[in-house]
């Protein structure tokens, strides 16, 4: 079998406060293939873009750090690069597109001047021919007025084509990894698959593997090879889209589902929520971490970590010690029958 071009192994990610420390991630392993799409799920504060984050070595002590495990990039391990080592691997080989790209973009210079940067750095062109790339960028992403364009500010654009910059810029230099977090944050739902289907189809002519952060599953399941489920820091389930979306094997993954408008169902059922809130990251629960919200939790969840293990189809995985005991298709399909 080939490499893989990102392997994370036990990566924990922990951040000092007064209140105590905050296990923002806490011990995920995951591989991401050449040209693959993945999505990584959960609520707000589950460790999704702290994942991210800590891929591109952006977190730095005091405030926090990693404190253990690996990250395996084209098989080296980026912990041991040094900063000007990283400064190279950011933007030129892994990119990355942020939440919001009015706080990513930097307010007093040009669009132009920020995309011709970046190329610069990363490609050892002239400014002529930076230039030219920045300009080709710009209108890869279809913005009107390519030229024009260059000479704008961020404040001068509206979020849909901030986030169209933001793209070129993250895909100006080829890299080999994209990371995307909430690309789509705070735009119109037009927009946002405007935006989705620009970002995946540039990424697919240039043969780049993306790494999708959301919170939406609908967008998972129309641009998403493989996901996986994070909850209070962890990964809870893993699979193909195609698995987790017919057969989801684990409470909390069963529970997002039932938040969702289903569009691929002749029958539409009431929608359902997670009860709870996510737990603190300071003071975890005991055992399973979602035990506190589960319906189907019995003694050992709150006696024994589950960890993730094989459940479902094959390639599928569920951290639930009832994963392969509760037929949760079943039971949810009998609860809309009663309703």
């Amino acid at each position: 079998m080939a490499e893989p071009l990102l392997e994370v192994n036990d990566l924990r990610t922990y951040f000092s406060t007064e209140e105590g420390i905050v296990r923002a991630v806490d011990g995920i392993s995951f591989t991401l293939d050449r040209q693959e799409r993945l999505g990584i799920v959960g609520e707000s504060g589950s460790g999704k873009s702290v994942t991210a984050m800590s891929i591109m070595r952006l977190i730095e002590p005091p405030a926090g750090e990693v404190v253990t495990g690996t990250i395996t990039f084209k098989g080296r391990n980026l912990l041991e690069y040094d900063e000007a080592d990283m400064q190279d691997i950011r933007g030129g080989q892994i990119a990355m597109i942020f939440q919001d790209p009015m706080t990513a973009l930097n307010p007093v210079y040009t669009i132009g001047d920020q995309l011709m940067e970046t190329i610069m750095l990363h490609q050892k062109v002239s400014r002529k021919e930076a230039y030219d790339i920045a300009l080709t960028a710009i209108e890869d992403v279809q913005i009107p007025g390519a030229k024009s364009r260059m000479e704008t500010y961020p404040h001068e654009l509206s979020g849909g084509m901030r986030q169209r910059i933001m793209i070129a810029m993250g895909l100006s230099c080829n890299p080999d990894l994209l990371i995307a977090d909430e690309p789509t944050t705070a735009l119109d739902v037009t927009t946002q698959a405007q935006i989705m289907d620009l970002m995946l189809h540039l990424a697919d002519e240039r043969g780049t593997a993306v790494m999708l952060i959301t919170h939406d599953l609908g967008v998972v399941a129309g641009f998403c090879d493989n996901v996986q489920v994070m909850y209070g820091g962890g990964i809870v389930e893993k699979g193909t889209v195609g698995q987790l979306f017919a057969n989801p094997q684990h409470p909390y993954t069963w529970g997002l589902l039932g938040s969702l408008a289903r569009m691929d169902e002749e029958e539409q059922h009431r929608l359902r929520s997670v009860r709870g809130a996510p737990p603190s990251l300071i003071n975890l629960p005991s055992g399973c971490r979602f035990r506190p919200r589960c319906d189907f939790a019995v003694d050992v969840c709150a006696q024994a970590f589950p960890l993730l293990r094989d459940s479902g189809e094959p390639g599928q995985e569920s951290a639930c010690h009832r994963a392969n005991e509760l037929d949760l298709k079943s039971i949810v399909q009998e609860e809309e029958v009663t309703a």
